[in-house]
């Protein structure tokens, strides 16, 4: 790590917690536009302690483990480690003990750390290592549409429940967890010596008192990758919302299907979280070719190539993908998910939290109807 040049100010030490590699991708987003932020600063105050800065970052990935995002987080912290940060890839659940192990092992980096930046503020992973600090300034960046949530819940002083779950949420398990949810809500919750910021590419209408929200425009990755090479044919971006109850199956691959033959797409890009079973029955039934990317999607398209035209279901894509692709002429179309798809067990909240994520999106084309092949 590069050490500081006579007379400079002291680094600020950051610690970044990711659990996954779009969490990673958004540390990497933030680090960038903390340091235009630091250098502007020092321009108007000579010599005087700033934000931030990339090179006293260190970046924790507590590892999940389903081979997909391990495989995408190995490929992201490559990322990191060449941008400069500091990486710690931490077991952080191979087995009944790695928990406590991994909580005793960070205590003195979190101590040590003036800000703690977190990729989501559900984990019950990141609520517990929260609770053994306090006073410590807090970022948020992106971990998907589930920001909106979190700042819509941290305005109305509700618990910290993702939007999908079903139910109070008050079993056995969060019961046992509640004190740590409890503290680590306060932790989140800005005061008025400690707001929190918040670095989001989502849309962000009404800012609660001490919520300092950050736009992330993705010039990192603009800077990094691309422009790509565009195709004739059209891409489509999988979703998880079967694997998390939300969608009934079924429908699902009539959607697609439906969508591929009417939009001549070529390429299905799979979300990490898809089942193998699932994506086995789409390749039969649609003949598209399905890709298990290694990256998250924003890199992917802006490496290319890419189809002249993305279509997803409303997902964190279709506001990133926008932004990550100015300029290129590629256009990002978004299916509403119709009511009849939900399934029964689908929490109640679902079908207006996923209308409202496709209608904040910016600059995409919506798709309001998907007509089923006979």
């Amino acid at each position: 790590m590069p050490t500081p040049s006579a007379g400079s100010a002291p680094h600020s030490q950051v610690i970044a917690f990711v659990e996954s590699p779009v969490q990673l991708l958004n540390v990497l987003e933030w680090a960038r536009t903390a340091v235009g932020h630091e250098a502007d600063a020092e321009s108007r105050t000579a010599g005087a302690a700033a934000g931030p800065r990339a090179d006293a970052l260190t970046v924790v990935v507590l590892a999940p483990t389903d081979p997909m995002s391990r495989g995408q987080l190995r490929r992201m912290a490559d990322l990191a480690h060449n941008a400069g940060h500091t990486v710690r890839w931490e077991e952080a659940r191979g087995g009944a003990g790695a928990p406590l192990r991994t909580v005793r092992q960070l205590t003195p980096l979190l101590r040590k750390a003036d800000r703690i930046v977190i990729g989501d503020p559900f984990s019950r992973y990141v609520q517990l290592l929260l609770t053994l600090v306090g006073g410590k300034r807090l970022t948020v960046v992106d971990d998907g549409t589930a920001t909106m949530e979190f700042i819509g819940q941290v305005a109305r002083g509700e618990r910290l429940v993702r939007w999908h779950r079903r139910g109070s949420g008050r079993g056995p398990r969060e019961l046992v967890l509640a004190p740590v949810t409890a503290a680590a809500r306060r932790r989140l919750a800005p005061a008025a010596d400690r707001p929190v910021e918040v670095f989001t590419s989502m849309p962000v209408d009404q800012v609660p008192l001490g919520i300092e929200v950050t736009p992330n425009t993705f010039e990192w990755t603009k800077a990094t990758f691309g422009p790509p090479s565009i195709t004739e044919t059209a891409d489509m971006v999988g979703t998880s919302l079967v694997e998390t109850g939300v969608v009934d199956v079924d429908q699902y691959i009539a959607a697609v299907t439906s969508l591929a033959r009417t939009h001549n797409v070529a390429r299905y890009f799979a979300h990490r979280r898809e089942s193998v079973d699932k994506l086995h029955r789409l390749h039969a039934e649609t003949g598209l070719e399905i890709v298990r990317p290694d990256l998250p999607l924003e890199l992917i398209a802006r490496r290319g190539p890419i189809g002249s035209t993305v279509l997803s279901f409303p997902s964190t894509v279709v506001h990133t993908l926008p932004l990550a692709l100015a300029g290129t002429g590629v256009r990002v179309a978004v299916c509403d998910i119709a009511p009849e798809w939900l399934k029964e067990s689908a929490s109640p909240r679902a079908q207006g939290f996923l209308s409202g994520v496709t209608t904040t999106a910016r600059d995409v084309h919506r798709l309001s109807h998907v007509p089923f092949p006979a």
